[in-house]
């Protein structure tokens, strides 16, 4: 049997010198990484940015609101689209159609990510047809993510309940009513986050993934739930509703600005102690995804990485939670 006493003393130095480099070695990391990160995002907004055209063919510009006014409306919908000519339209009649049968106010503002398609003027196609005051696109001076399209849709909201969709459609857009009566339930102090799930047709999925695309999924949901996120089974579903009270603090907390957004919001709202509530959606796979698994799966392992990290060692700062 290995006997650690019986170790000569020559090796038990080299272990002891390994061990040391080790712990010098990632106390350097912690204070570099320490030294050169900024608490708080540095949100960008650049001129063409503040304002919206309010009509196709017009000139005329309006600018947006901020997130920091009083909601006006019940429901804002943001949509984060990149080159999505051909998807976006048949999200935007579906949405609009459920929106339009309601009797709240809504808006629906299209956050065109700096496409190099026509993502913009498809949208501004639905600005004539339903008005500015209800349909709304912002077109980023320059590509960000979805994070960063997520963030700055948010940020020029009107809506007292925010509901971030992705533009290709696959969750059912009547599901947003499953999320607003969770919303109501979990709700605390004009704060609330619920998230839309695909965690119950994961057995289903299973069946349809290669083997290397199911073994980067549990990988993923481990990394999440070790360094992020406990009270969220699926962090990636791009159907989430907000208060506008939460959204004020995380969007403007948020650092990622890419496909691990979610992650670092929800891990935002777990340490501040916000509500949140997860209600499964019905969801299909859509043709024309620009993620590509393996590599897009190392960079959001990187990222919830150094995520914890920064949180751990302070390098990231939480906010007051407002009251």
């Amino acid at each position: 049997m290995f006997d650690l006493l019986h170790v000569p003393c020559c090796v038990m130095d080299q272990i002891q010198l390994g061990l040391l480099v080790v712990i010098c070695i990632l106390a350097l990391i912690c204070l570099i990484v320490k030294i050169t990160t900024k608490p708080f995002p540095n949100i960008e907004n650049f001129e063409q940015e503040k304002s919206f055209k309010t009509a196709k063919s017009g000139s005329e510009l309006k600018e947006f609101p901020s997130l920091d006014s009083p909601g006006s409306l019940d429901l804002s919908v943001i949509i984060p689209a990149y080159n999505e000519e051909l998807r976006l339209p048949k999200m935007l009649d579906e949405c609009l159609e459920f929106l339009e049968a309601r009797k709240s106010s809504y808006e629906v503002i299209i956050v065109d990510d700096g496409s190099k398609d026509t993502t913009t003027e498809v949208g501004l196609g639905y600005v004539d047809k339903r008005g500015s005051e209800k349909v709304r696109v912002l077109t980023l001076a320059k590509n960000r993510g979805k994070g960063g399209a997520v963030r700055m849709g948010m940020l020029k909201a009107r809506g007292e309940n925010l509901l971030f969709a992705d533009a290709d459609g696959a969750t059912t857009f009547e599901d947003l009513v499953k999320l607003e009566e969770n919303l109501k339930e979990i709700e605390v102090d004009g704060h609330g986050l619920v998230c839309g799930s695909r965690a119950h047709l994961e057995e289903e999925s299973i069946a349809s993934r290669t083997v290397i695309r199911t073994i980067l999924m549990y990988g993923f949901h481990a990394c999440v739930w070790i360094f992020a996120v406990k009270t969220v089974k699926d962090t990636q579903c791009g159907f989430k509703l907000i208060k506008r009270k939460t959204a004020q603090i995380v969007f403007k907390t948020l650092h990622i600005e890419r496909w691990a957004f979610d992650v670092e919001m929800l891990k935002i709202a777990e340490m501040l102690r916000l509500p949140i509530g997860e209600v499964s959606v019905r969801w299909c796979e859509i043709d024309g995804s620009k993620l590509n698994p393996i590599v897009d799966a190392v960079k959001m392992f990187r990222d919830i990485a150094l995520l914890w990290l920064r949180y751990a060692i302070g390098a990231w700062k939480l906010p007051e939670k407002q009251e």
